[in-house]
């Protein structure tokens, strides 16, 4: 596997001296205006070379270019895991949608997934879901019958995205990648303390919590529902006594603090692959630094196109990989 990765690795080295660092940033900050933002980054190489794109194309542009430069690297799906599942997720929903409801998808399909949105819809029509792994299968089956008998798109929902989050962890464990293992269990027990607290807002019973919650190491699943049924008091009160009590008192501030607290502390996870050079890990580190990267510069351009004042923008900027 070493002598595998090797060249890989060296070129995503290479490619790591383009991502944008805190000085490119505060050049995007220093623009006054969306329109002089997005010059400055086709400047840097950003979009496919026609200033006409709009800002979305611009950045669903580079999000293409992320992919196209990883599978020349790798077919191996495997180490993207964390990063693919929760589009398949969103487009097995989607597909069941179509299906049961037997409507044609318009917009509702996200590209970069391991599957074809086209296959998926495919699956859903058949009712055959055996290319997916047996949980994702068994969960998009539920799904279907869900729907079926009871019309709870929700319900849908939460059986599919909690398989996803269960093959985060399985397929992060099976990698032998250390990386994958700790993002997959930071990225599902961030993802259960976000439905969590949704539920207790919502007044969520037991039964929704015990089928939405994805069992991980790092939290007592039983103690995080008990402590979502009891207020919003008790739930941030279990979550200081877990490792993830920084990220309560990010909650308690607000739902958009805890998301910045979960991606600059994703980013930190990943920061050890920058000393690797023989696994996979930096390949999928180099997805998630761009991801962010991309995620940022977002934040920036729709800050600037709705006039938003540079210090509520600051607060929302995510951490960089270099």
């Amino acid at each position: 596997m070493s002598e595998e990765y090797i060249y890989a690795v060296a070129r995503v080295r290479s490619r790591e001296a383009s991502l944008l660092g805190r000085t490119d940033l505060e050049r995007l900050m220093s623009c006054p205006n969306e329109k002089e933002c997005l010059r400055v980054l086709r400047d840097k190489g950003w979009g496919r070379g026609d200033s006409a794109n709009s800002p979305e194309e611009l950045l669903a542009a580079e999000e293409e270019k992320t992919w196209d430069f990883l599978w020349e690297l790798t077919k191996d799906t495997a180490p993207f895991a964390p990063l693919l599942l929760p589009i398949d997720g969103n487009n097995i929903k989607a597909a069941i949608k179509c299906a049961v409801t037997e409507t044609e998808p318009r917009g509702v399909f996200l590209p970069g997934g391991q599957w074809e949105p086209e296959d998926v819809l495919r699956m859903a029509r058949e009712r055959d879901f055996s290319p997916l792994s047996p949980a994702l299968a068994q969960a998009a089956e539920k799904a279907c019958q869900a729907l079926l008998q009871t019309g709870d798109s929700q319900l849908c929902d939460v059986l599919i995205d909690r398989a996803c989050l269960e093959e985060i962890l399985r397929q992060g464990k099976e990698s032998g990648l250390e990386v994958l293992e700790r993002f997959g269990e930071w990225t599902v027990a961030t993802a259960n303390i976000q439905t969590a607290a949704r539920a207790c807002k919502a007044k969520k019973n037991r039964q929704f919590l015990e089928l939405a919650l994805a069992p991980c190491q790092s939290l007592d699943m039983t103690a995080l529902a008990d402590a979502a049924q009891r207020g919003m008091e008790k739930l941030l009160e279990y979550l200081g006594t877990t490792p993830y009590a920084e990220g309560a008192a990010m909650l308690q501030r607000s739902a958009s603090a805890f998301e910045k607290w979960r991606d600059d502390r994703a980013i930190a996870l990943i920061q050890g692959e920058k000393g690797e050079y023989f696994t996979a890990g930096p390949l999928f580190a180099y997805a998630v630094a761009r991801r962010r990267e991309i995620d940022t510069v977002r934040i920036i351009l729709s800050g600037k196109r709705n006039g938003l004042e540079d210090g509520k923008l600051r607060e929302r900027l995510r951490e960089t990989y270099v």
